[in-house]
């Protein structure tokens, strides 16, 4: 059998046991992207039961919280603690070319998403041009 060791894997569960991580909030991983007139934005948040996950949105801020609990009951003797729990925020800075109004949230196999439509006044349109011959005219 082979068998690797890792002092700062070892260094890191020694200082979460010590310091603790349950009342820190940790940062959650996320994919971000433009998809035609919609900005995606996928979290993982694996294990977390969905009536935990809060979003809101405050002067074009978007806060999404969620927290992942021990499946492990009160009392219970763990024997190996690695899968993090406790609270998981992240804030995301939305632009203006996006409407924060209508953001859609849906949460599926471990995965937040959430579609943040393209403002209207941040869509491309086409400008009309008046040529040399329109001005002839209004000279006249």
């Amino acid at each position: 059998m082979l068998m690797r060791t890792d002092p700062f894997r070892e260094f890191d569960r020694l200082a979460q046991q010590v310091f603790g991580t349950e009342s820190r909030p940790a940062v959650m991983p996320m994919d971000a992207y433009r998809a035609g007139d919609d900005f995606i934005v996928h979290f993982d948040l694996p294990g977390v039961d969905p009536e935990t996950i809060d979003l809101d949105i405050e002067r074009n801020v978007l806060n999404v919280r969620a927290e992942r609990r021990s499946p492990a009951p009160d009392g219970a003797e763990l024997v190996a603690a690695e899968r993090p729990t406790g609270t998981f925020t992240r804030q995301l800075f939305l632009g203006d070319t996006l409407d924060a109004e209508r953001v859609d949230a849906s949460y599926e196999a471990g995965v937040l998403t959430l579609r943040i439509p393209i403002a209207e006044k941040a869509k491309p349109r086409k400008i009309q041009i008046s040529g040399g011959s329109d001005r002839r005219q209004l000279d006249r």
